[in-house]
Parts: C-alpha cells; structure tokens; sequence
C-alpha cells in the first residue's frame, strides 16, 4: 500500500535547501519519490508503506532544517 504524505518545513529557502533534503528523504527505506518546495515551505514524500514521521524528522534534521509537521 503506497502512501503519499506532505509535510510543513521551516528553514528552506531556494533550490539548494530543496536538493539537500530530496537528498536526504530519498535516503529513507521504501521512498519512491520526494518533491521540496521552499516557496510554499513544504516537502511530499511518497514511499512503498506509512513511513514513521520520527524517521522523516531525522533525515529533515539532517539536511539542517526542521520538520513542523503534517500539512492540511
């Protein structure tokens, strides 16, 4: 069952925030596909199964920026 959620970043400003967290989202077991957008402050992220939001926080962390949480 594939899962698609998006979440609210704060931090990200251009194209470089956006490559650093696809780089380390993409990292995750069982991602498929990671979309960063720093104008509207958000990342989609699509994986094979419900990824744990704990593991997403980390690799957001990672990149240097700071995951707020779900999107509506």
């Amino acid at each position: 069952m594939s899962s698609t959620i998006t979440y609210t970043v704060s931090g990200m400003s251009c194209g470089h925030c956006e490559k650093a967290i696809n780089e380390e989202v993409s990292a995750l077991a069982g991602v498929t596909e990671v979309t960063a957008d720093a104008q509207a402050g958000t990342v989609t992220i699509s994986s094979a199964s419900p990824l744990d939001e704990e593991q997403v926080r980390a690799a957001v962390d990672e990149a240097g920026y700071e995951l707020v949480g779900r999107s509506a």
